[in-house]
């Protein structure tokens, strides 16, 4: 068996006696078609980590001795279904990432219709190339992905990492058949990106401590390295809510109105109201500088957790922020919340919970039997308000299917990997790590959780699923070491549903995740070795 993450849709192994190339020993990369010669680039950057001066330089001349990794224009994966969901670099059908893969006796043939399928299976060549031992076994892979959106959300705003982590990021995404890099550059905890017409966001503070920000030139060289690797950035300003950081630039903003049943209860940040004309000038602004550096077509308005604001409020709030995206000629996505503002066949809406998918307790007994909740200090009372705000997201998905939308899913229950991992499967050593990170109130749970999800257990007709899309919050975070521990080993089980579907058959999963280890210790990739994969040695093929 091959250990490639996602599996793909078909395997054959390869008659006849002669061998299949070796890993070891130097390789070459070479674009059979000039169209792909900065797909060829590309692919020599990603296999830089695991083959340093064993890989020849890119335009070398053939050599017998030499196996080569070939990329060619052709035939995808015949007979694969059409993938669902939305196109995310915006076009008008998704692009066709199927192809075929042959491992022959002098190396690996990858062969697509498009660049886009040829990069797909210059990732899987990796993969067999890094997992294989001593040679790749000689067969033919033919693959195409169910999902045409494949996102994962990287959290800057609370765990800033540096341009050059944030490509570190990207090309592990990429290595999993990734496409789109969901960017939450502001929250109540800091703002990352510049934006021109208001540089109060990325001042100095008031004591002169410079703050970490991405400049729009960062901005744009990191869409250039995803479109590089077939990734599209997807940029979130979270809004009307989360908004301390924008509140601290700007003072004197007016809050929204609040609620009677919440109002002096509990702290939070108020939300922005829109109706202001002030706040209104400086989200107009601030939205046209996003939407004017963004490549893509998407830009994310946030919409959640908008603790404060009536509905009144925040139905106005979402309706202004998608105005002003559509006047910027970008398409406005935002997370569930944003439904109760109206729905319409143009909306995206990512879904991330409801009330059960919480998991909170309704007695001060069962608090007590959370160790995690005990040291977050939750109370009842403070348990009993979470369940009343959100109570109505039991009705988002309705209303956004009654409404005509689309659902981009990410449920907190499995894809939110900023969830602790379970003591029982943490291994010595790693104990200090698995304590730290995490949101502190979620249930710690293991790898095996994760991968049991099914993008089809929501009961979504496939027409109205906009793609797929694992969130790694940063509340816990301090390094990129910290951001990858918290994605790896779970993000490539999520890769595996995204792509083909389905929940990966746990068996299989979990042996062919046993050989990835090796892949992200090359890349200098921090992970946790759960106790629930048997993790193979350098040395085992």
């Amino acid at each position: 068996m091959n250990a490639v993450i996602p599996e793909p849709r078909t395997a054959t192994p390869a008659t006849g006696q002669a061998p299949g190339p070796r890993t070891a020993g130097p390789w070459r990369v070479h674009p059979a078609d000039p169209a792909l010669t900065g797909v060829a680039a590309t692919v020599q950057a990603l296999l830089e980590p695991h083959f340093g001066s064993r890989l020849l330089p890119l335009g070398s001349a053939h050599r017998t001795d030499v196996p080569t990794l070939t990329l060619a224009l052709g035939d995808g994966a015949d007979g694969s279904p059409a993938p669902i969901g939305v196109a995310p670099d915006g076009a008008h059908r998704p692009v066709d990432e199927s192809y075929r893969l042959t491992v022959g006796a002098d190396g690996i043939l990858c062969r697509a219709a498009t660049p886009a399928g040829v990069f797909r299976a210059a990732t899987t060549a990796l993969q067999l190339l890094v997992t294989s031992g001593d040679r790749v076994p000689r067969q033919e892979l033919a693959d195409a992905p169910r999902h045409a959106w494949r996102g994962l959300l990287l959290d800057p705003a609370r765990g800033h990492l540096t341009p050059g982590e944030v490509k570190q990021v990207i090309d592990l995404a990429a290595l999993y058949k990734l496409n789109v890099l969901h960017l939450h550059l502001t929250d109540n905890e800091g703002w990352r990106l510049e934006i021109p017409a208001i540089p109060e966001l990325t001042a100095p503070a008031s004591d002169g401590t410079p703050r970490a920000f991405y400049t729009t030139d960062d901005y744009r060289g990191l869409q250039a390295y995803a479109a590089e690797r077939f990734v599209t950035v997807v940029p979130e300003i979270d809004l009307p809510g989360h908004c301390a950081t924008l509140r601290e630039a700007l003072p004197g903003l007016p809050d929204a109105p609040v609620p009677e049943w919440l109002e002096g209860r509990f702290p939070f940040v108020a939300p922005l109201d829109l109706t202001d004309r002030a706040t209104g000038e400086a989200v107009a602004a601030i939205l046209a500088d996003v939407c004017g550096l963004t490549d893509g077509p998407f830009v994310h308005v946030g919409g959640d957790e908008a603790v404060g604001a009536t509905d009144e409020s925040f139905a106005h709030s979402v309706r202004e922020l998608r105005s002003l995206v559509r006047k910027s000629g970008k398409r406005p996505l935002g997370w569930q919340e944003s439904s109760r503002a109206g729905v319409g066949p143009e909306d995206i809406l990512q879904f991330w919970v409801d009330v059960p998918m919480m998991d909170l307790p309704d007695t001060a007994d069962e608090i007590a039997a959370r160790p995690e909740l005990v040291a977050a200090g939750t109370t009842l009372e403070f348990v009993q308000a979470l369940k009343s705000f959100f109570a109505p997201t039991d009705q988002d998905l309705a209303r956004i299917l009654d409404g005509g939308g689309r659902v981009l899913l990410s449920p907190q229950s499995h894809l939110y990997l900023d969830r602790a991992y379970a003591p029982e499967i943490v291994p010595a050593g790693r104990e200090e790590d698995a304590a730290r990170l995490g949101f502190p109130t979620y249930r710690p749970l293991g790898v095996e959780h994760t991968a049991a999800w099914d993008p089809a257990s929501h009961g979504i007709p496939e027409d109205r699923v906009a793609g797929v899309e694992a969130t790694v919050f940063a509340e816990s975070v301090e390094s990129l070491d910290d951001v990858t521990t918290l994605l790896l080993p779970r993000l490539a089980s999520v890769a595996a549903a995204a792509w083909s579907g389905r929940a990966p058959d746990w068996t299989g999963h979990r042996a062919r995740l046993a050989h990835h280890g090796r892949l992200w210790e090359q890349r200098g990739l921090a992970y946790l070795p759960s106790t629930e994969v048997p993790w193979a040695t350098a040395h085992e093929g």
